[in-house]
């Protein structure tokens, strides 16, 4: 995926003309986003709304279900990763996903980060002293590494839920990802965790494409710069966060935001 293209695009995810069924439940209904590089954007809505739906579509996880059916387009970094000639495995290398739980493998934590690059390149690739270089950098990006540098050889499956997550995501780095997305990353922390998150996500945006999917109003209100709202397997609302908190343009999106229903 990351050679796809020789310059970057203005948006590094675009959807044209997207409708998914589960069978014959239409989940999305003709999805048009553009959604911008560097910043953090958030998919809100009710439950049941589209909105993981729709995450899931940028790296084609949705597949794993089966009877899935997609027709239109989905642009990552200008390529349509349905076309015939994108590789899911690629794509998924390119595209890194965290979710809502912390799912570390049942290894040590030196292993976990280096679990996805060795599943995706050939043994030998990278000399020991290359694998320990990625593995501090990744832990040193999410702020873990002060915590775990002497615990490397521990199952991760012993830290805390917070230290689990931060894991998850720095599993993704040494695959250089451009787009990372988040189902829900802090449901299952603390407050103090949330904001350790928080804090973590906002400082990885400027090295990635992040889009988070997250049901806490006040999440989205701290945590994005822009917000996409859902309702019923459509997009109602794009916008700045600031504005769609402040002046909501559709008279259901106002509705969301003031708790009437969702």
């Amino acid at each position: 995926m990351n050679e796809m293209i020789e310059t970057p695009p203005t948006y590094h995810i675009q959807t044209r003309g997207l409708n998914l069924w589960y069978g014959d439940f239409q989940a999305l209904k003709e999805i048009e986003v553009n959604i911008k590089p560097g910043i953090i954007t958030a998919l809100i809505g009710p439950s049941g709304c589209g909105k993981t739906t729709l995450l899931r579509c940028f790296n084609r996880i949705n597949e794993h279900y089966g009877n899935v059916t997609t027709t239109g387009e989905v642009a990552i970094l200008g390529k349509n990763i349905y076309d015939r000639d994108v590789s899911l495995s690629e794509l998924r290398k390119s595209v890194g996903m965290v979710f809502q739980r912390p799912n570390p493998l049942p290894i040590s934590i030196y292993k976990n980060v280096l679990f996805g690059v060795r599943t995706h390149t050939a043994r030998g690739v990278f000399t020991r002293q290359q694998e320990a270089g990625m593995v501090e950098s990744s832990l040193r990006d999410v702020q873990l590494w002060d915590e775990v540098k002497d615990r490397l050889r521990e199952r991760a499956t012993h830290l805390t839920l917070e230290q689990q997550q931060k894991l998850c995501i720095a599993r993704l780095l040494p695959l250089k990802p451009r787009v990372i997305l988040m189902d829900e990353p802090c449901s299952a922390l603390d407050t103090e965790g949330i904001q350790r998150i928080e804090d973590l996500i906002d400082g990885l945006r400027e090295k990635f494409t992040i889009v988070i999917v997250t049901h806490n109003m006040a999440q989205a209100r701290r945590a994005s710069h822009e917000c996409i709202f859902m309702l019923m397997g459509r997009i109602i609302e794009h916008t700045s966060t600031l504005e769609m908190f402040l002046t909501p343009k559709k008279p259901e999106t106002e509705m969301y935001i003031r708790g009437r229903y969702g």
